[in-house]
């Protein structure tokens, strides 16, 4: 049909179909006199009109093309849904094969790893494991009383179903009146611990808010010091490092020769490399390091002891000890795979001129290995938490936090007054932080200043390092409790040492996270009458998380395994803390947490703040390279070999909490359910060492 066209109210048609207005395409309808003309999209559909010749064979190859689209588009998204179903396969075999090679290793935490380390397993913590057991067992026992009520007895005959009934409801009249009170009290105290901890938390995280919103910071009394080298011409005090280590071959290099590279005037800073191995290999390899260093100008010395008691505070203690420490006046403190930045003095140091009450001044951590696995992520969200909110807070408010042991610089009267290095407990640097405090010293923590470290990537060697942790501080309670009371500082700086900073943080924390949620929730499913609310499930612990991770918010995707985690490791925790307050034999274990090496001179020279610090760096690789070479031989141990271990107390309290994640089916509690399930899996992921580093 030959194309028409006219005009129609002021209008141009084209009888074809070709109508356009504004270049937007439009149709004609014709159906009755009043044409009028409408907008359609871009297929042309606009059923029921009556369309001008040759519209309707374009809206029909309009439809054929859209419909391949829509084609082409769901066979895209079935590809890529393809793929995340073959990944998560592919995820769950290997997790599959690494929990058969845990189990064909049959290596329980119960076995020693080495002759020289991994002492066994103490008479109370089997005590300990033989509690969960008897749970379990008791829990399964129970579980199977429940479904054969559940059941009502219908394929039983009918004197048995009689028996059971009456069984069952003699149990029940039971477990109502002897049971259920003391469980719910003892529920109600926790729940109760809980909240006064959440509150902590949340005030803590408010102050964290408060900092940033009026970006306060400590600032040195006094000018910074200027660009010149020259002692002269600023303020330079003669500053003493000290790199305490005892067997750590994969990391001395690197903290070596960071430390050696600080801007600093060479002449003002004298580093002590405190070697405690007792590996002839890392003692030859370590004084070669040392002597390479000597001959490229640095002051550095190396000390070894042949009585090695104290561990890290007897070899700080025994450092000291020397003639020529009186002529210093400040310390800095690296642990052996702490690595600092060149300007890390220049940025601590000045805080301490004209402010003769300041006595330690403390750097955060940052981690350069926090995405190596799903146990390293974990740890940098809490320990993000601690730096960012908890030791910034105190610090900025009250001027007190506990020493971190490393990446901190003293006041050396300030340690002497204060008694110095003590080995009472294997938490010396809290120790020499609380005497201080009680002293009168004021502490500086610095959240702009970073030094690079390792984080753990076994889980067996993060839970001896939790270990550790938390059964010192409870030592240390009982050693410091009459020295809190006595001394004559102010009395809200006392119920800050006593109520919050040992019991509600050391104490309570740990034991309502391991009895709330591993013990009586799981028991509450069994004892109905006693009942935990889902607020106190659900709601209130996945704000803490939230709080927790606010610091790192890259890290938000982990909320919930961080949450399931932080409950995981409330059995080491709690276990560390009975360990530590009751003085058990394993609160005295110190074991050097294992480093992998991870950092490198490559790292420093990426993340060094500016193009001068990278040069230094540069310069600093091939002194570290040259270092490499092998020393003369040694005779060598036998090494032996390693394996993924089965954590038997974890995977115990698994199949306890799966166990009253069934048992909860019967009794519709939808939200209870859901956690203890997810927390089963994730102490069952934890029991068989599948979150951390991967032997093969």
């Amino acid at each position: 049909m030959a194309p028409w066209s006219g005009f129609w109210g002021g209008r141009a048609v084209l009888a074809s179909g070709d109508a356009y207005r504004g270049g937007t395409p439009v149709v004609v309808r014709m159906d009755n006199p009043n044409w009028s003309i409408s907008e359609i999209d871009g297929d042309g559909d606009d059923e029921g009109a009556g369309f001008l010749p040759g519209a309707g064979g374009r809206r029909r190859r309009r439809r054929g093309k859209n419909a391949k689209q829509i084609t082409w588009v769901l066979l895209l998204k079935a590809h890529r849904a393809a793929g995340c179903l073959a990944s998560l396969a592919s995820a769950a075999v290997a997790l599959g094969g690494a929990a058969r090679r845990r189990v064909a290793a049959g290596c329980t935490d119960a076995d020693a790893e080495d002759e020289d380390e991994a002492p066994a397993q103490p008479r109370r913590s089997r005590r300990f494991y033989a509690f969960i057991r008897a749970l379990l067992l008791l829990s399964v026992f129970l579980l199977g009383v429940e479904l054969a009520a559940h059941a009502n007895g219908r394929r039983l005959a009918a004197p048995a179903a009689v028996s059971f009934a009456a069984l069952h409801a003699a149990w029940v009249r039971f477990r109502a009146a002897y049971v259920a009170p003391p469980l719910q009290l003892l529920a109600d105290a926790c729940v109760v611990l809980f909240l006064v901890q959440s509150a902590d938390r949340l005030a803590q995280s408010l102050g964290c808010f408060y900092i940033h919103l009026k970006r306060l910071k400590p600032t040195p009394v006094s000018p910074a010091l200027p660009d010149a080298e020259d002692p002269d011409a600023g303020y330079y005090p003669m500053v003493l490092v000290q790199i305490p280590m005892c067997n750590e071959k994969e990391v001395y290099q690197q903290s070596i020769a960071a430390v050696c590279n600080l801007d600093w005037p060479r002449s003002n800073f004298l580093v002590q490399v405190l070697d405690d191995s007792d590996d002839p290999i890392t003692q030859a390899l370590i004084r070669e390091e040392v002597e390479k260093w000597q001959h490229h100008g640095a002051r550095i010395v190396y000390r070894h002891r042949v009585l090695r008691e104290g561990y890290k505070a007897g070899n700080l203690k025994s450092a000291m000890s020397c003639s020529y420490v009186k002529d210093y006046e400040y310390v800095a403190i690296f642990d052996a795979d702490f690595q600092p930045y060149p300007d890390f003095l220049k940025r601590t140091v000045p805080h301490f001129k004209d402010n003769e009450e300041l006595g330690l001044v403390q750097a955060r951590w940052s981690f350069v290995n926090k995405d190596e696995n799903l146990l390293t992520r974990l740890q940098s969200i809490n320990l993000c938490f601690h730096f960012e909110v908890e030791q910034q807070v105190n610090g900025m408010f009250i001027n007190f936090f506990g020493f971190n042991g490393t990446a901190g610089v003293w006041r050396i009267k300030a340690l002497e007054d204060s008694g110095g290095w003590m080995e009472r407990t294997t938490v010396e640097d809290m120790d020499i932080a609380v005497r201080a405090h009680l002293k009168g010293w004021r502490f500086i923590f610095l959240n702009d200043v970073e030094c690079q470290c390792e984080l753990p990537e076994s889980y067996e060697a993060y839970r001896k390092q939790q270990h550790r942790w938390h059964s010192g501080p409870m030592q240390l309670f009982r050693l410091c409790l009459p020295d809190i009371i006595r001394c004559k500082i102010a009395f809200w700086k006392k119920a800050n040492l006593i109520f919050l900073f040992f019991l509600l943080r050391k104490l309570i924390l740990p034991f309502y996270s391991f009895t709330l949620f591993c013990i009586i929730l799981p028991l509450t499913m069994f004892v109905p009458e006693a009942e935990l609310p889902d607020w106190v499930v659900c709601y209130i612990p996945a704000l803490m998380s939230f709080l927790n991770i606010l610091p790192s918010p890259r890290s938000f995707p982990f909320v919930i395994p961080y949450l399931l985690f932080e409950n995981t490791m409330s059995v080491t925790k709690f276990n560390a803390m009975v360990s530590g307050l009751f003085q058990l034999g394993s609160a005295y274990e110190w074991v050097v947490t294992k480093k992998s090496g991870r950092s490198s001179e490559g790292d420093l020279v990426v993340l060094a703040p500016n193009k001068e610090h990278r040069k230094q760096q540069r310069s600093a690789t091939p002194v570290a390279a040259e270092a490499k070479k092998p020393p003369a031989p040694v005779e060598k141990k036998k090494k032996q070999q390693k394996y993924n271990r089965i954590y038997k107390k974890e995977l115990a309290l698994s199949l306890l909490l799966l166990t009253a994640a069934a048992r909860s089916l019967l009794s519709k509690q939808g939200m209870h359910f859901y956690f203890l399930l997810f927390q089963g899996v994730s102490f069952l992921m934890v029991g068989l060492d599948l979150i951390g580093e991967d032997v093969k």
